[in-house]
């Protein structure tokens, strides 16, 4: 009997401290959703978010802590959607597709052996197509699925809904996900120099940004020269946060309707909205993940070098014992 009251005692902090993780997942999930909604649309009559941060965070969460956190992902999902309109039944198919797709995503990041540090091509492939764009067709499919089921959306209209609803979620994906993961193990650049080049270019992306997305010319082009630059002078540190600053600025200039966006229809601007978000987290994260491989590809050969001139160097003939 005591033995039994001892283990009990022993489980009670992994029980508490499993609780309190669940809990703060919800409550991320949560929160960022309500800032996600920020700048909603209206795409024929369902609301959707060109970027929706939840799904990030969730993928970031899981890889992090592991699959147990996912009733946090299911219980954000219940208040964010109970915080736009009442709960009903039929929503469950809302929330199985918000739960279900970032743990579809971890499993299938796992099953390819996923490193976190995103620190080879294959990692940056793996986030992509695993992380992003295939399981998120599960929250997508099920979500517009129950809005047609309830009679909330016709038939006719369930594509367009569906991409929005897909792009939206890949997008979270795709530019939160890599700025948490390279967060957790951020570091301030050591030198002055480098501090300031990366303040340079942190304005220079804003400043880019906006002048690409509100003026009239098309100049979006403008903004991937910068995030070159990014990845190849601050790999995955640099990219990650200048991949969020020119979605978040692009997102504000479609929902204005201002610059290339003006005078589109709203499915158009979500497409060229998504395509330029896309291509440039895309570009961004393989080309970082690229160089930081062909980066450690390169220490480890000088190491290696290193290692083979002090070989030689004691195995050359005529040296004194000591």
């Amino acid at each position: 009997m005591l033995s039994d009251a001892v283990v009990r005692t022993e489980q009670w902090p992994r029980i508490t401290g499993a609780l309190l993780r669940i809990l703060a997942v919800g409550a991320a999930y949560y929160l960022s959703g309500r800032i996600g909604l920020v700048q909603r649309v209206v795409v024929e009559g369902s609301i959707v978010t060109p970027l929706w941060l939840p799904t990030g965070i969730a993928l970031a969460c899981l890889l992090w802590m592991g699959i147990g956190i996912w009733p946090g992902i299911t219980l954000g999902t219940y208040l964010a959607i109970a915080d736009l309109s009442t709960f009903r039944l039929v929503d469950v198919g809302i929330l199985a597709g918000n739960t279900l797709a970032p743990v579809c995503a971890y499993a299938m990041l796992r099953r390819a052996g996923f490193r976190v540090e995103i620190d080879r091509l294959r990692d940056g492939l793996a986030l992509v197509f695993l992380g992003g764009l295939l399981p998120m067709l599960v929250s997508a499919s099920l979500g517009t699925w129950t809005l047609v089921a309830t009679g909330n959306l016709p038939a006719s209209r369930f594509w367009s809904v569906w991409w929005a609803w897909w792009a939206g979620d890949a997008m979270g994906v795709l530019v939160v996900t890599p700025l948490l993961l390279v967060l957790r193990r951020a570091r301030l650049p050591q030198h002055a120099y480098r501090m300031a080049e990366m303040v340079a270019l942190l304005v220079a992306v804003a400043a880019v940004t906006l002048l690409a997305t509100r003026s009239s010319l098309s100049l979006l082009f403008l903004i991937f020269p910068l995030l070159i630059w990014a990845a190849v002078r601050f790999q995955l540190s640099g990219t990650a946060p200048c991949v969020l600053l020119v979605s978040v600025l692009a997102i504000t200039a479609a929902t204005d309707g201002a610059g290339p966006f003006a005078q589109h229809t709203l499915f158009e601007v979500m497409v060229n909205l998504q395509a330029l978000n896309g291509s440039a987290a895309l570009a961004a994260l393989l080309l970082a993940a690229l160089v930081t491989e062909q980066n450690n590809i390169r220490l480890r050969i000088e190491q290696a070098c290193m290692d083979l001139a002090e070989v030689v160097e004691h195995l050359a003939p005529g040296r004194r014992e000591s």
